[in-house]
């Protein structure tokens, strides 16, 4: 199953060359890279870089999801590419429960709005076959 010919559904798992796909449909892709990240701050650093958010942000859950939920400052179609996440869950149980708890509380507020929020977990190593 294609992931964009669905609504998005909480974190799902990106599919080989998401970008050429999401491409295809329209949706733009924003990419976190959560390699380096091994705290909050750091977290936080992470997340601006890879929304490209410029300006004042307030380095906690309510501001991301404020930017996520912002028609203003994203796609109405936005898929966001988490990538090397599953290595960092292991890692930060805690802060990628606080993290998902934001990601996917706007994605539902998207959702009320009209708009499409793709959570897509992406790992660096993973064999593109096994997809």
């Amino acid at each position: 199953m294609q992931v964009f010919n669905e609504a998005p559904s909480g974190l799902q798992v990106a599919p080989h060359e998401p970008r050429i796909l999401a491409a295809g449909y329209q949706i733009g892709v924003r990419e976190v890279s959560f390699g380096q990240v091994h705290d909050k701050p750091s977290l936080m650093l992470a997340l601006m870089s890879g929304l490209a958010i410029t300006g004042t942000f307030g380095h906690n859950w309510d501001a991301l999801y404020d930017v996520l939920t912002d028609p203003e400052r994203l796609p109405d179609r936005l898929a966001l590419l988490l990538c090397s996440y599953t290595q960092f869950r292991s890692h930060h149980p805690h802060l990628s429960l606080d993290l998902e708890t934001a990601l996917l509380d706007a994605q539902r507020e998207a959702a009320a709005q009209g708009r499409q929020l793709w959570l897509l977990t992406e790992e660096a190593d993973a064999d593109p076959d096994a997809w």
